[in-house]
């Protein structure tokens, strides 16, 4: 399948390595992303989104390896959230106390998820590593489910666009408190 190239792949990682934002498919809509460890990436997502740096972000991966460095987990935890993984569930997890607060916001947890789709799963194999994953729109803004709708909104951005399908998830992932188990969205 086209949307699965090695080239296309290896061009969106390429500009992530770059520090730059990159537009993607995800579950349900597009997302933004970047290196969740570059500063200036992320204050460029953030910009772009018009989203304030207290709120968080979340990061997806391949992999739990991708994100144990992240985070604080006890047996009960992984538990509680691997049997929602790899897919549509996003979990908030204490975070290290390296973590950024570019990333956790005014909290110390950070919401993470190990994708399913099929796109985002090898960007984060090829990047080896986990990326921000946000709904690419402003924050005022609905959020981007059709390619068409993200080229028009991000045309003249600088922002690389790895096209493919968005997955069949209805809305936004749903989140949930990986210490208590309770659903925050």
């Amino acid at each position: 399948m086209a949307y699965y190239s090695h080239f296309k792949i290896r061009n969106a990682v390429r500009h992530l390595k770059a520090g730059e934002v990159i537009a993607y498919p995800t579950e349900a809509v597009y997302g933004l992303g970047c290196d969740p460890l570059n500063e200036n990436a992320v204050m460029s997502l953030l910009d772009i989104k018009q989203r304030p740096v207290d709120k968080g972000l979340i990061l997806i991966a391949s992999s739990l390896q991708q994100l144990r460095p992240y985070l604080i987990l006890n047996q009960a935890m992984i538990e509680r959230v691997m049997p929602t993984w790899p897919g549509p569930v996003t979990w908030v997890i204490p975070a290290q106390s390296w973590v950024p607060a570019w990333l956790t916001g005014a909290h110390d947890s950070l919401a993470v998820r190990i994708t399913d789709h099929p796109i985002a799963r090898r960007l984060c194999d090829r990047y080896g590593g986990p990326i921000i994953s946000t709904s690419a729109n402003a924050s005022t803004r609905p959020a981007i489910k059709q390619a068409r709708k993200l080229v028009q909104a991000f045309s003249g951005s600088g922002i690389f666009i790895l096209h493919g399908p968005v997955g069949d998830l209805k809305q936004e992932t749903a989140i949930y408190d990986a210490v208590s188990g309770n659903r925050l969205r």
